[in-house]
C-alpha cells in the first residue's frame, strides 16, 4: 500500500512538473512583429530568429497569410491584428466579421498549425491625433468579431481585445490613485471594458516611457528607468520610482473605479527606440529593455498589480518605412536591425544573450557616395539629397544621432547611399548629376553605418520600383532646371 501511495506520489510530482513546464513555456515575454519595411526578411526567418531566442508569444499588425503559415507548429502564441482602416467594415456587417474571422483564423487554427489566442480589433484607435475619427466603429468592430469567433466555436480559445494607448486615461495629479479614463471617451471606455469583462478579454494598453521623456524638455531621465529614481511619488503609502510602474497603476485605478478592478492587462507595447533622436541610442535602450525584462522575470509586478506581467516588447527588427511623423525614432525601435542582427546585449530570460537572423544575405559590398571633386554650391544638390531622403532613410542623420557628427560631405553621402541601397543598388539609383559615385571603400565612421541592404524575395519588385524612381529622379531634376 506504501509503495502505491509512492506511485501515486511520484506520478503526481512528474504532472505537476509537466505543468509547471507548461505554464511556464507561454509566460515569456512577447515581441511586436511589425513589416513596414522596404526589404523585410522573410517570415520564415524571423520565425526562426523568435525560435532560436526563445520567444514564445508575438503580435503582429494584421494577419498575413504568408507570416501565419511560417507560423504553423511553432508553438509561438500569436496575437492577430486589425487595422484601423478595416474597423469601418467590420462594425457595419457581421457577414464581413465572419468572413475575416474563417479566413484569417479558423483556418489557420483547424490546420492545426497556428497557436492564435487573442485577436487585436483595431491599433490605438484613440489616439487623440485621430480627431475621434474610429471613436463610432471600434465597439461594433469588436462587437461582430466577438460574435463571428462564437459563431465559429473559438470564442473559449480566442479573445478579443483592442491595443489602446496610455493616452485613453489621466491622472489629474502625478499619483495614479486619481486616475481615469479621459473625459471625452470615458463612457465608450466603460462599455469598451465592459464588453472586455463580459467575454473573459484582457485590456491592451501600449505604455512608452520614451515618449514621456521625448515629448518633455524637463521629464527627469532616471524615473523612465528601473533604477530607483528618488524621490519616489507617495501613493497613500505605494512608492512609485519609474514612470512604468505609475502609468500602469494609473490604469489599475481606473478600471477599479469604475468597478472592473480584476480586468486582466496585457502591456501590448513597450521599449525604446535606439536612434532618430538625442534620448534614442543603445545605451538607454538596452538600460531600459533589460531593466523591464529583469523586474518581468522576478514577477514583481506593480504595487497595485504585483506578481507576472504578460507584455510583449516592442520591438523585433526595425521598419524603415514606417511613418515619421511622430518622430524620426519611428524607425528604430527594433532590438534587432533590418537584417536580423543584435543591437546589443540583451538577456531575454534564458540566462544567454540573444542570437542573430540566419542564413540572410547582403548585396555587394559597394556604396554610393558624394564624389570628392562635386561642387557644394551646386544648385542640384540641395533638391538631389531632398530627393534622397524623402525616398529612402536619413532618420540616423540630425543632432543626437548615431550619423549626427558627419560633416556635410558624409551626410550628403549618407543620403545618396540610403537611396541607392533601398533601390537595391541598381547603377542608375546612383546618378545624381555631377555629385554622385559607386565606391568599394566603407564610409561609415565610429557610431555612424553605412548600410548595405539585404537580399530579399522581392527584389525583382524592389528593382522595378527603383527604376520608376529613378525615372522621376530625372523628371524631378529637369523640372528643377527649367
Amino acid at each position: 500500500m506504501g509503495l502505491l501511495k509512492g506511485e501515486k506520489l511520484s506520478r503526481f510530482l512528474v504532472l505537476l512538473f509537466l505543468n509547471v513546464m507548461l505554464v511556464g513555456s507561454v509566460c515569456g515575454i512577447g515581441v511586436n512583429w511589425g513589416t513596414q519595411a522596404t526589404h523585410p526578411l522573410s517570415p520564415s526567418k524571423v520565425v526562426k530568429l523568435m525560435r532560436d531566442n526563445g520567444i514564445q508569444k508575438v503580435k503582429l499588425f494584421d494577419a498575413d497569410p504568408g507570416i501565419l503559415d511560417a507560423l504553423k507548429k511553432s508553438r509561438i502564441q500569436v496575437m492577430v491584428g486589425i487595422p484601423n482602416d478595416m474597423l469601418y467594415t467590420l462594425a457595419n456587417s457581421l457577414q464581413a466579421a465572419e468572413k475575416w474571422v474563417s479566413k484569417n483564423v479558423s483556418a489557420h487554427v483547424s490546420s492545426g498549425g497556428v497557436d492564435i489566442r487573442y485577436i487585436a480589433v483595431g491599433n490605438e484607435p484613440f489616439l487623440s491625433t485621430y480627431n475621434g475619427t474610429f471613436e463610432s466603429t471600434t465597439l461594433p468592430a469588436l462587437q461582430n468579431i466577438q460574435a463571428a469567433l462564437t459563431k465559429s466555436g473559438l470564442s473559449n480559445r480566442v479573445k478579443v481585445t483592442v491595443p489602446l494607448n496610455a493616452d485613453v486615461y489621466q491622472s489629474s495629479s502625478q499619483k495614479p490613485s486619481d486616475g481615469d479614463f479621459r473625459t471625452d471617451i470615458h463612457d465608450l471606455m466603460l462599455q469598451i471594458v465592459k464588453f472586455l469583462n463580459d467575454n473573459g478579454a484582457p485590456f491592451t494598453v501600449n505604455i512608452y516611457p520614451f515618449i514621456s521623456l521625448y515629448a518633455d524638455a524637463n521629464f527627469p531621465v532616471g524615473y523612465a528607468f528601473f533604477s530607483g529614481f528618488q524621490p519616489a511619488i507617495d501613493d497613500n503609502g505605494k512608492a512609485y520610482d519609474n514612470v512604468f510602474d505609475a502609468n500602469h497603476d494609473t490604469l489599475v485605478w481606473a478600471l477599479q473605479k469604475n468597478g472592473f478592478g480584476n480586468l486582466p492587462i496585457i502591456v501590448g507595447e513597450i521599449g525604446w527606440p535606439t536612434d532618430g533622436d538625442r534620448n534614442a541610442n543603445f545605451l538607454y535602450a538596452q538600460k531600459f529593455n533589460q531593466g523591464f525584462i529583469s523586474r518581468y522575470a522576478t514577477g514583481k509586478g506593480t504595487p497595485m498589480r504585483p506578481g507576472p506581467i504578460d507584455a510583449y516588447l516592442f520591438s523585433l527588427i526595425d521598419e524603415d518605412n514606417k511613418s515619421i511623423q511622430p518622430g524620426n525614432f519611428e524607425r528604430h525601435w527594433g532590438v534587432f536591425y533590418f537584417d536580423g542582427r543584435p543591437k546589443y546585449e540583451l538577456n531575454l530570460g534564458s540566462n544567454r544573450g540573444i542570437t542573430g537572423a540566419s542564413g540572410v544575405d547582403h548585396l555587394a559590398k559597394k556604396w554610393c557616395v558624394l564624389k570628392p571633386n562635386a561642387n557644394l554650391n551646386s544648385d542640384e544638390l540641395a533638391p538631389s539629397v531632398a530627393y534622397a531622403c524623402q525616398n529612402a532613410d536619413c532618420t540616423s542623420l540630425g543632432y543626437g544621432t548615431s550619423c549626427g557628427n558627419l560633416d556635410i560631405k558624409g551626410n550628403i553621402s549618407y543620403a545618396f547611399n540610403s537611396y541607392y541601397q533601398i533601390n537595391d543598388q541598381i547603377d542608375s539609383a546612383c546618378k545624381f548629376p555631377g555629385l554622385s559615385m559607386i565606391t568599394d571603400k566603407d564610409p561609415s565612421a565610429g557610431n555612424c553605418r553605412f548600410k548595405i541592404m539585404i537580399q530579399t524575395d522581392s527584389a525583382g519588385i524592389h528593382g522595378r520600383i527603383g527604376l520608376l524612381r529613378t525615372l522621376e529622379l530625372f523628371v524631378f531634376f529637369f523640372f528643377t532646371i527649367m
